[in-house]
């Protein structure tokens, strides 16, 4: 037989052996095609006072996307603010979609907790500059702007200041002690501390590499000078009608009505505003004497964001219900019922936004606001040094030695 006739004939065996074992359909060797829609488990983290807005908006996601997988949304409550600890704990099994505060971003990243995202374009389109900023590293989007908000301004009661009364931290001091009331504001965290060393030519931030801090608190140069800063929280402190107070001492103080006015956040709006009823009213931060110059209080302005773990085992769909939570009209929803601020330029704009009193004066302090960007060394010095200034340095000790102490421990390596 030639080489055609052999190659002839191994190809019709070939044939006949695929065709033969074609017909095999025995029930033993038929498998069934997988039924019904897709098992998509997604676990999301966010803020406990959130759980049930939250809810509401996993409810719309169902309804919107239902009928293309079977979803099932489990909601965890964490804390913005220690969003990162508790993902890097376990990564790969943490939530699938969390919120967390805008100064966590590089360690996230830094970390590959979060991919860019895919669409930046409309991301950015859609959403106010400043917002989107916070939601970058570089020129690269990881997260989306949940809220417009996580800053700082002056609550106070009507019945007992005017609108020139609020435009001096003394002259608050004065009308709160006058009336055996208090003015508070929360020294126990640098994250308020800032604003009476934010306008004073003295500076803190984070350095190049992403981790350490530069800081001149202690600075000796300049027209104000850190001793200058602690000398007047020194007299701040001893004024009878300041007191030192965090988020539950400030809502406790307005409800029982021993506070009148308070550095705080949007977040307490609804409570403030029960308590005191018409007589709620909010402003930017006023300005106080330091070195004999009247010196307009900073703050540090903050965004929340909500990101996609990039361990997720169903990231298309993390990814949808990020956008969900995100979008324009669930932002309408976060601030009817949290007092939020948008980040969504078209919600931020609407009607019932700019006619609150709170993200009226946050949106005039941010005027006087920068974004937070601060290594973790920056806390506990400045925690300790607020601490002896509202005791009233009990030990005697130097300000400029204490003020290079704190320099020295926020910029350690």
């Amino acid at each position: 037989m030639g080489k055609k006739g052999i190659c002839l004939w191994i190809v019709a065996a070939a044939t006949w052996a695929f065709l033969t074992g074609c017909h095999k359909t025995g029930p033993e060797e038929v498998k069934e095609a997988p039924t019904g829609p897709e098992q998509v488990n997604l676990t999301v983290w966010g803020a406990a006072e959130d759980e049930e807005l939250l809810q509401q908006i996993f409810n719309g996601f169902q309804a919107r996307y239902g009928g293309q997988a079977d979803f099932h949304i489990t909601y965890g409550a964490q804390s913005e603010s220690s969003c990162t600890d508790a993902l890097m704990a376990d990564l790969e099994n943490g939530a699938d979609v969390f919120a967390f505060a805008d100064d966590q971003l590089n360690t996230l990243v830094a970390a590959g907790a979060l991919e860019p995202i895919e669409n930046p374009d409309v991301v950015q389109a859609s959403n106010l500059p400043e917002s989107v900023l916070a939601a970058s590293v570089g020129n690269t989007l990881y997260a989306r702007p949940l809220t417009a908000d996580n800053g700082y301004f002056l609550y106070y009661h009507k019945g007992y200041f005017s609108k020139q009364d609020v435009a001096s931290l003394e002259q608050v001091l004065a009308v709160a002690a006058e009336n055996g009331k208090y003015f508070t504001m929360d020294w126990s965290s640098g994250w308020y501390v800032y604003s009476l060393f934010g306008n004073t030519g003295l500076t803190v931030g984070l350095n190049d590499d992403g981790i350490t801090n530069f800081c001149t608190w202690n600075g000796t140069d300049g027209a104000i000078k850190g001793t200058d800063v602690a000398r007047a929280m020194l007299r701040i402190a001893e004024n009878p009608g300041f007191r030192t107070a965090d988020d539950a001492g400030f809502v406790k103080g307005v409800k029982d009505g021993s506070v009148i006015a308070g550095v705080n956040g949007v977040w307490n709006a609804m409570a403030v505003k029960e308590a005191w009823g018409d007589d709620f009213a909010a402003a930017k931060l006023p300005y106080y004497t330091c070195a004999g110059q009247k010196v307009q209080m900073a703050s540090f302005a903050g965004y929340k964001l909500i990101g996609v773990n990039a361990y997720t085992e169903h990231r298309q769909w993390a990814e949808k219900l990020a956008e969900w939570i995100a979008n324009e009209e669930n932002q309408k929803l976060r601030f009817r019922l949290r007092g939020q601020g948008p980040s969504n330029k078209n919600a931020a704009a609407s009607k019932e936004v700019q006619d609150s009193p709170a993200i009226a004066a946050l949106l005039e302090q941010s005027e006087f606001s920068c974004l937070q960007r601060i290594g973790g060394n920056f806390w506990e010095p400045v925690t300790e040094f607020s601490a002896n200034m509202l005791a009233g340095n009990p030990s005697g000790e130097g300000l400029q030695e204490q003020l290079d102490v704190m320099v020295e421990g926020v910029t350690a390596p």
